[in-house]
């Protein structure tokens, strides 16, 4: 997990500045709209929604933007698209599985997005079930680095609220727990008065391929392409990439 994690980490710091930065905007008011049909337009009774309105806030997204997409998701007021959650599944380059969550109002087109940008660039289609048994659903939340908050903090914080283990991603750590736990770690640390930057469930690989600077070159252009698309949501695939080739792609 830790050269995706790293990965992911590099690129929410980079969101700010990031010519795409509309884009993912946009996919996070989706999330908000989608948590707040689920489960209610209010925070406090919806966990779902309240870790999709933090993490917007936290990159920046406009309070107006977030307020009026809990109001379309909740009913408040017209205009919620009607969104599908649809996994898809296939492989990479070098035999990376991947697993592909989309979010979309248009099933077809969402198919069309994912299917070429994945012949585009190495990767193969895979058959429902062929690929994510290779993943777990956990509880991943993301604490950056700060004056008094070390390793050692943090797992003082997190092990009795559920946390199966810390990850030192470098500026941040990386707290893993059962997706049900998620919450309970999450709230231990605000409790604690520590910050987090993101609280999601994603699904976490059970086995790795390790992959020299080539390769994690293709996978990181296979995964830009399918997040390129307006209905993907999220990208999870099962590489590890080491500290120096992770150094040596960002020189």
């Amino acid at each position: 997990m830790s050269g995706h994690s790293k990965w992911a980490t590099t690129k929410h710091k980079k969101a700010a500045i990031d010519a795409k930065r509309g884009k993912l905007f946009a996919k996070m008011i989706k999330n908000i709209e989608v948590a707040a049909r689920t489960g209610g337009g209010d925070p406090a009774g919806n966990p779902t929604l309240y870790d999709a309105i933090q993490k917007a806030k936290k990159s920046s997204v406009p309070i107006d933007n977030i307020n009026r997409a809990v109001k379309r998701g909740s009913g408040a007021e017209a205009g919620g698209a009607d969104y599908s959650t649809i996994m898809y599944e296939g492989y990479g380059p070098n035999g990376v599985a991947v697993l592909i969550e989309c979010l979309t109002d248009n099933r077809n087109r969402a198919a069309s997005d994912v299917r070429v940008a994945m012949t585009r660039n190495g990767g193969n289609m895979a058959d429902p079930g062929s690929v994510s048994y290779l993943f777990n659903r956990k509880g991943v939340v993301i604490v950056p680095k700060a004056d008094g908050v070390d390793e050692d903090k943090v797992l003082d914080i997190v092990l009795d609220a559920g946390a199966e283990e810390v990850n030192d991603l470098g500026e941040a750590f990386e707290v893993i727990s059962e997706a049900t736990d998620m919450v309970a770690v999450r709230t231990a640390l605000v409790d604690a008065g520590v910050d987090y930057d993101s609280a999601d469930a994603n699904f976490v690989p059970s086995m790795q391929v390790e992959l020299d600077a080539e390769g994690a070159r293709k996978i990181f252009k296979l995964i830009d392409a399918l997040e390129d698309s307006d209905d993907v949501q999220n990208v999870f695939a099962n590489f590890d990439v080491s500290d120096e080739i992770m150094a040596e792609l960002d020189a």
